[in-house]
């Protein structure tokens, strides 16, 4: 039997989840959890990349994710599902990557320098920071992953270890890593309620299992085109971050109706917004009882994530055993 091709992703554990997660990687995830062997992580370890100093809510965001992984359709049947820090092997490789890493190649890493403009309010100036690309590195090669699903920014990063594996299988003439491929994928642009990127730090997030009372309220307070002024006004609905959300979530004959409603008045945004709230809510609403029904049942959820971490961890163990023999540290008793 040919073993499927492995994928390696993971996300921060940054709490609840929004819709711009769902559609900017999870339904992209589960639609992989049916053509390749999944591991799905949570990057606890790289949350403390950047918030080592208010570690606090690290635990509780991860069982929060986890629930709404669940939630959204991963299946436990299909993908592995783990916590990168209950699997320590992660770090070992990490160790022994870093002592091949040239400084330089971490240095130009294009997020390392906008993030330390961009946070100004955090110390980055660490070595976790600089060097969490070797981590991603470590995290994805140990389960010798054949490919990495990234969007066009996170490029560099797959990139990057794409080299420190070649370097690594070159430098011990060996063939331990594969070398990953990025599996470029199309992520929808999916705005705010602000019409700004959708963020948490933005306050403008809708949550995939948000309250539809919560949901409805949102929505009806969307920014619409502002050349909408009165009723009567007409507008251009691609202004709208409204009507980029009536491309996910409405029908094609919707989507059509709203359009021309908006660009001859004949359509207010109170009425759009209805439309969309309605098909909002269908489809989130059996995500929203599905995760009711795990929160209830904490304990299987518990056991998903042992076992998926505990698969993780053989896989793991077997590739620090070539690594250590290649690097010479063989076992000595």
């Amino acid at each position: 039997m040919v073993r499927r091709k492995r994928i390696l992703s993971g996300m921060r554990p940054t709490g609840r989840l929004h819709l711009g997660n769902l559609h900017g990687a999870l339904e992209n995830w589960i639609q992989l959890q049916e053509q390749y062997d999944c591991f799905y992580f949570v990057a606890d370890w790289h949350a403390l990349t950047t918030d080592y100093a208010t570690p606090g809510e690290i635990h509780s965001n991860t069982w929060e994710m986890i629930l709404d992984w669940l939630s959204v359709g991963l299946d436990p049947q299909k993908c592995t599902l783990f916590i990168q820090s209950e699997v320590k092997e992660h770090s070992e490789l990490y160790l022994l990557l870093g002592m091949i890493t040239p400084l330089p190649w971490l240095e130009r890493n294009p997020t390392y320098k906008e993030q330390q403009q961009q946070i100004t309010q955090k110390d980055l100036a660490t070595y976790g920071f600089l060097g969490y690309p070797v981590l991603q590195a470590a995290d994805i090669i140990i389960y010798k992953a054949n490919g990495v699903p990234v969007g066009k920014d996170q490029l560099p990063h797959v990139e990057l270890t794409r080299e420190i594996a070649r370097r690594f299988n070159f430098m011990y003439n060996c063939e331990v890593f594969p070398i990953p491929d990025a599996l470029l994928t199309e992520v929808p642009v999916l705005p705010g309620t602000d019409g700004r990127k959708m963020s948490k730090s933005y306050g403008n997030c809708i949550f995939i299992t948000e309250s539809p009372e919560s949901i409805n309220e949102k929505i009806l307070r969307m920014m619409t085109d502002p050349q909408r002024v009165r009723r009567t006004d007409k507008g251009d609905p691609e202004l709208s971050p409204v009507f980029a959300y009536h491309k996910l979530y409405s029908s094609q004959e919707e989507i059509a109706e709203v359009a021309h409603g908006c660009r001859t008045a004949g359509i207010g945004c109170i009425d759009c917004k209805k439309i969309l709230i309605k098909n909002v809510f269908a489809r989130l609403n059996p995500i929203r009882e599905k995760r009711l029904e795990l929160e209830a049942d904490i304990d299987t959820v518990r056991e998903v994530i042992l076992a998926g971490t505990d698969k993780a961890r053989r896989q793991s163990v077997e590739t620090m055993r070539e690594v250590r023999e290649v690097v010479g540290l063989k076992a000595q008793f």
